[in-house]
């Protein structure tokens, strides 16, 4: 995708503080933390969202996940993080290519969601 964001990150048309890239998979830091650790884990090819993946994406989604422990703990959150991906606009979903936050710290994260 041309206009992509996310894609004109991974290219690097667009500056990044990154943490980790691979052959498939491209991390760094949020520009607008909202936590001490808050880094963004996204495919390098793009894929929309999670409600797009199909079996073919299995070795991506794979790899966002296993790498997100070692990225937390060298950032600042070796007790624990929490791993987010948002999907679609009731997600919360805000850019429209496929992206994992890793949120942590030294404190707890707080309540996963709000009780309605």
């Amino acid at each position: 995708m041309d206009n992509c964001i996310f894609c004109r990150i991974v290219r690097g048309e667009i500056p990044s503080k990154k943490v980790y890239e691979d052959e498939l998979v491209f991390a760094f830091h949020d520009i607008q933390p909202q936590r001490p650790t808050h880094i963004l884990v996204i495919p390098k090819r793009h894929i929309a969202s999670l409600a797009q993946v199909t079996p073919e994406d299995e070795p991506v989604l794979g790899r966002m996940l296993s790498v997100a422990q070692q990225l937390a703990r060298d950032n600042g959150s070796a007790d624990g993080f929490r791993a987010i991906i948002n999907t679609g606009r009731v997600g919360g979903q805000e850019v429209a290519h496929l992206h994992m936050h890793i949120v942590g710290g030294p404190d707890p994260v707080g309540p996963m969601l709000k009780k309605i």
